[in-house]
């Protein structure tokens, strides 16, 4: 009786096994010729952001909404690969997609536990991630389990590990672990750490609610819970376990910046290039994998970064420290190191580079203690206060003084000791570029990024001041004037009619005249009254049309007399470019700044056109006027506004400060042969730098700062003499021809002086003496 029960149960349950059997094949077979090609993952294109570099191949920015770094394999690290295999998939290697096992194991611990678990395999999550949606369905996870069986039976187990470790997604926009380990601890993948990888492993789970930036209770206890299974699978010994438990991690502040990356602060010309990628691929440019190779030199690039910020600290320096930026209230107690303190404290304050935000502990006239940004107590004391002295207590006023909560900025210096700071006010800009081709070797847009995108370089039209005076003498040496002319530096009044609306009457900088004088002297000491006549002589509306050779837009610069100062308007990309015209001995050139493109594979899709060479070259000027003006513009250096410069011991350097009424503008353009430099400094809204603050004390140091970088161990240039100019002596005093004075002077060899006469190299003397 029993036995024939048995035989009949027997039946029953194997009828049944054979049905579902035979159930399962037809479903099976409805639903497998439905599933999609695999070409998404054979012919895998990730979604890949843009990249900008330099022409080194140094990355200098990133866009797109997805933030990928692909990666091979074999460039995985073991503890990485052992903490997913330990949170998501142990027996990966073992399985053929489906893990049987764990999924018996899931059912188990689903019907005696109120926690919900999963069996799903690395190829099945695989399979979802490229192919499926997360509804919850039946027919969804049959799928899934039948493009597990045929992603196994197509690829190799690394090539679907690589594809996980590329494809998954990790949150803050991060997809792959190469770009999390980035976003979240600033670093290569190859540096990682076993606590790192445990935590990034734990995320694939769930990556909103263990995302260490938003929930780091919750983020932690999935890192212990890998760290556990490592160590249970023997990935780990016990003092690695040990160590990676207790390690501490730093997962604050690495969530966006390139710059972090390369160490190298090119966001603004980065922005550029984007904007560039942009107008020619559209959005496909932030998903396709582009890499757009600029011509900025890492070197240079990192040179003109740092000139610029010391620049403009130099000159906030030397106008005082203006007190805390804001008070806030100080949660007590405090605890050094507290992730929530520092969370809570500095919510809505940013660091900007070395310059930390900090908030005042506790102060007194002898030392400060801050609690930093970075989640460190520090006491700040001695020189580290110098610059703050005037907000010290008990003296300082109340409005300014640094007490508890004060918000202030902290630096450390070479040493490593922290001073208070401020952030300035001032911005600045700088840009370097080739005067042969325009390639723009470095570009500086502003103090910081982070704090104001105008990219000052390119889009700030601002008044030139007297950097704009070679502009006008290169006109004059086309109307017959020459170095040696004779001006007279004394008063001058302009009616109304004249100057473009008022009466006007200039004055040199300082208020003093010297009489009659040569060109080359007026624009070595930048004499105002001089370039004034000179302009007057040669009239405002030849002006106006002649600098229009160098790049110039005539409306930017009205026709009036004011014109020779520097009153019009103009960028430092464009001033720039004018430079290269007397640096490269008279051609036209265009700035650019993308070298070439290529695709996700590397293939190049975009060069930039060759430039014209020979006869094909776009002549601005004539070359004798290229060489005169660098002559007179290397004395500028030499003996005049510039001679600051010359602490670069080099005599092949040429340039012009410039300073505009009040100071509100300073500037420094320079060049030799081979590389042109522009450095600006001013407010945003423009006022005045102060007393004092011109092109020579504000703006040159930025340049010399640069150069003692861009042309170290750089051989000095020499000037080629073109034909048709001739050296004469002459008289300095008169400027006639006197073959007994030792002094010489250039000119175009159709307006030399004639011997023992008088000089006459413009009809217009007797206007402008």
């Amino acid at each position: 009786m029993i036995t024939r029960w048995f035989l009949y149960l027997s039946s029953v349950i194997l009828g049944l096994a054979l049905v579902a059997a035979l159930l399962g094949g037809f479903v099976i077979a409805l639903l497998y010729p439905t599933l999609p090609d695999l070409d998404a993952i054979t012919d895998y294109q990730p979604k890949i952001p843009l990249r900008v570099v330099s022409r080194e191949g140094v990355l200098l920015g990133e866009f797109g909404e997805e933030r990928r770094s692909v990666v091979h394999i074999n460039e995985v690290p073991q503890v990485l690969k052992s903490a997913i295999l330990a949170a998501e998939d142990e027996r990966f290697y073992s399985h053929g997609g489906v893990d049987y096992l764990s999924i018996l194991r899931a059912v188990i611990a689903n019907l005696t536990s109120d926690k919900l678990q999963g069996g799903g395999t690395i190829t099945m999550q695989v399979a979802r991630n490229f192919y499926l949606s997360r509804e919850k369905k039946l027919t969804r996870k049959l799928r899934e389990a039948l493009l597990a069986w045929k992603i196994e039976a197509n690829l190799s187990k690394d090539q679907i590990f690589e594809l996980y470790i590329n494809q998954i997604f990790l949150g803050q926009r991060a997809y792959g672990f190469a770009s999390a380990t980035q976003i979240y601890f600033g670093k290569n993948l190859a540096d990682i750490t076993p606590a790192e990888a445990a935590m990034l492993a734990g995320l694939p789970a769930a990556p909103s609610k263990y995302n260490p930036l938003v929930n780091l209770p919750l983020a932690k206890g999935r890192q212990a819970y890998v760290l556990r299974r490592m160590h249970e699978l023997k990935f780990l010994d016990d003092a690695a376990y040990n160590t990676a438990l207790n390690q501490p991690l730093d997962i604050r502040v690495h969530s966006i910046s390139s710059q972090e990356r390369s160490g190298l602060h090119a966001e603004y010309i980065a922005e550029m290039a984007r904007q560039k990628a942009f107008e020619g691929y559209g959005k496909d440019a932030y998903t396709s994998g582009l890499t757009v190779w600029t011509t900025i030199s890492a070197e240079m690039q990192a040179a003109a970064y740092q000139a610029v910020r010391q620049g403009v600290l130099d000159y906030d320096r030397r106008h005082g420290y203006r007190g805390p930026e804001s008070y806030i209230n100080l949660p007590e107690p405090l605890v050094e190191n507290d992730p929530d303190l520092v969370d809570q404290a500095f919510q809505n304050l940013t660091d900007h580079d070395n310059l930390l935000a900090a908030i005042v502990i506790d102060a007194s006239a002898e030392q400060v203690r801050v609690l930093i940004s970075n989640g460190t107590i520090t006491t700040i004391s001695g020189a580290g206060l110098r610059f703050a002295q005037t907000s010290l207590p008990p003296k300082a006023p109340a409005s300014i003084r640094l007490r508890r909560g004060a918000v202030v900025r902290v630096a450390q210096d070479n040493k490593g000791q922290w001073a208070i700071s401020q952030l300035p006010q001032a911005e600045s800009s700088f840009i370097a570029l080739q005067p042969q081709d325009g390639s723009v070797l470095a570009l500086v847009g502003g103090f910081d990024f982070e704090r104001n995108q105008f990219n000052h370089a390119t889009q700030a039209l601002r008044q030139p001041g007297s950097s704009f005076k070679p502009f006008i003498y290169s006109a004059a040496l086309e109307k017959g004037f020459s170095p040696a002319t004779v001006v007279n530096d004394g008063p001058f009044f302009v009616p109304a009619e004249e100057a473009g609306g008022q009466d006007w009457e200039p004055k040199n900088y300082g208020g003093e005249y010297e009489g009659p004088m040569s060109l080359r002297t007026a624009l070595a000491k930048s004499k105002n009254l001089v370039a004034v006549r000179v302009l007057q002589a040669i009239t405002p509306q030849y002006a106006q049309d002649y600098i229009t050779k160098f790049g110039f837009q005539a409306k930017q610069h009205p026709p009036y007399l004011t014109m020779a100062l520097g009153t019009g308007s103009a960028t430092p990309m464009q001033m720039a470019s004018a430079y290269a015209v007397f640096a490269n001995g008279g051609f036209r050139i265009d700035p650019n700044f993308i070298d070439h493109i290529t695709d996700a594979r590397g293939n190049t899709i975009y060069t930039r056109p060759d430039l014209p060479k020979g006869e094909a070259r776009q002549e601005a000027i004539d070359p004798r006027n290229a060489f005169i003006i660098t002559t007179m513009l290397r004395d500028v250096v030499a003996r005049g506004t510039a001679a600051r410069a010359m602490t670069l011991k080099r005599h092949d350097l040429a340039g012009k400060t410039g300073t505009t009424n009040d100071s509100v503008d300073a500037w420094f353009c320079g060049y030799n042969a081979n590389l042109v430099g522009v450095s600006w400094i001013g407010f945003d809204q423009p006022k005045s730098l102060g007393a004092r603050e011109t092109g020579a004390a504000a703006a040159l140091p930025i340049w010399i700062t640069f150069m003692q970088t861009a042309l170290k161990n750089v051989p000095e240039t020499p000037l080629p003499l073109p034909p048709g100019v001739v050296s004469v002596h002459i008289d300095p005093e008169t400027g006639q021809r006197s073959d007994k004075s030792p002094e010489t002077e250039w000119f175009y060899s159709e307006f030399q002086p004639e011997a023992a006469s008088p000089l006459q190299n413009s009809r217009s003397l007797d206007r402008i003496f």
